[in-house]
Protein backbone atom coordinates (compact mmCIF):
# COMPACT_ATOMS: atom_id res chain seq x y z
CA UNK A 1 0.00 0.00 0.00
CA UNK A 2 1.35 3.47 -1.15
CA UNK A 3 2.34 5.98 2.26
CA UNK A 4 3.85 9.36 2.72
CA UNK A 5 5.80 10.50 5.85
CA UNK A 6 4.43 13.51 7.03
CA UNK A 7 4.86 16.10 9.87
CA UNK A 8 1.63 16.66 12.14
CA UNK A 9 0.92 20.55 11.50
CA UNK A 10 -1.95 21.16 13.96
CA UNK A 11 -0.20 23.82 17.02
CA UNK A 12 -1.48 20.81 19.38
CA UNK A 13 -1.02 17.56 17.46
CA UNK A 14 -3.62 15.24 16.67
CA UNK A 15 -6.50 15.71 19.08
CA UNK A 16 -10.14 16.36 19.24
CA UNK A 17 -10.65 18.66 16.79
CA UNK A 18 -7.99 17.52 13.90
CA UNK A 19 -8.74 13.97 14.56
CA UNK A 20 -11.97 14.51 13.81
CA UNK A 21 -11.78 16.47 10.66
CA UNK A 22 -9.44 14.25 9.40
CA UNK A 23 -11.70 11.64 10.02
CA UNK A 24 -14.63 12.91 8.74
CA UNK A 25 -12.90 13.28 5.09
CA UNK A 26 -11.23 10.13 5.13
CA UNK A 27 -14.70 8.36 5.60
CA UNK A 28 -16.23 10.89 2.79
CA UNK A 29 -13.60 9.29 0.71
CA UNK A 30 -14.16 5.63 -1.21
CA UNK A 31 -11.19 4.18 -0.15
CA UNK A 32 -9.22 2.86 3.14
CA UNK A 33 -6.56 5.24 4.63
CA UNK A 34 -4.54 4.27 7.16
CA UNK A 35 -2.55 6.67 9.54
CA UNK A 36 0.26 5.38 12.06
CA UNK A 37 3.65 6.37 13.39
CA UNK A 38 6.32 5.20 11.74
CA UNK A 39 7.18 1.62 12.66
CA UNK A 40 3.98 1.08 14.40
CA UNK A 41 0.62 -0.52 13.71
CA UNK A 42 -1.47 2.16 11.63
CA UNK A 43 -5.42 2.86 12.42
CA UNK A 44 -8.34 3.24 10.55
CA UNK A 45 -8.18 7.47 9.31
CA UNK A 46 -11.76 7.42 9.88
CA UNK A 47 -11.96 7.10 13.25
CA UNK A 48 -11.22 10.26 15.37
CA UNK A 49 -11.09 8.11 18.53
CA UNK A 50 -8.36 6.19 16.69
CA UNK A 51 -6.24 8.77 15.17
CA UNK A 52 -6.01 10.45 19.01
CA UNK A 53 -5.06 7.06 20.41
CA UNK A 54 -1.65 8.00 18.03
CA UNK A 55 -0.67 10.36 21.14
CA UNK A 56 0.82 12.59 17.71
CA UNK A 57 1.75 16.33 18.54
CA UNK A 58 2.51 19.20 15.95
CA UNK A 59 5.75 18.20 14.45
CA UNK A 60 5.25 14.43 15.12
CA UNK A 61 5.89 12.02 11.87
CA UNK A 62 3.13 10.45 10.75
CA UNK A 63 2.61 7.94 7.89
CA UNK A 64 -0.57 7.82 5.71
CA UNK A 65 -1.15 5.19 3.84
CA UNK A 66 -3.62 4.45 0.99
CA UNK A 67 -4.24 2.19 -2.22
CA UNK A 68 -6.12 4.94 -3.73
CA UNK A 69 -3.32 8.15 -4.41
CA UNK A 70 -6.29 10.81 -4.18
CA UNK A 71 -7.42 9.68 -0.86
CA UNK A 72 -3.91 9.56 0.37
CA UNK A 73 -3.14 13.38 -0.70
CA UNK A 74 -5.87 14.38 0.21
CA UNK A 75 -5.46 13.26 4.17
CA UNK A 76 -1.69 14.23 3.92
CA UNK A 77 -2.94 17.51 3.15
CA UNK A 78 -4.70 18.24 5.93
CA UNK A 79 -2.11 16.11 8.41
CA UNK A 80 0.38 18.53 7.24
CA UNK A 81 -2.05 22.19 7.55
CA UNK A 82 -2.64 23.68 11.24
CA UNK A 83 -6.66 22.55 11.34
CA UNK A 84 -6.94 24.52 14.82
CA UNK A 85 -5.80 27.33 12.94
CA UNK A 86 -8.94 26.79 10.71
Amino acid sequence: MPSKTVAVGSAVGLHARPAQLIAEAAEALDAEVLIGLPGDDPVDASSSLMIMTLGAGNGDMVEVSSDDQAALDAIVAMVERDLDAE
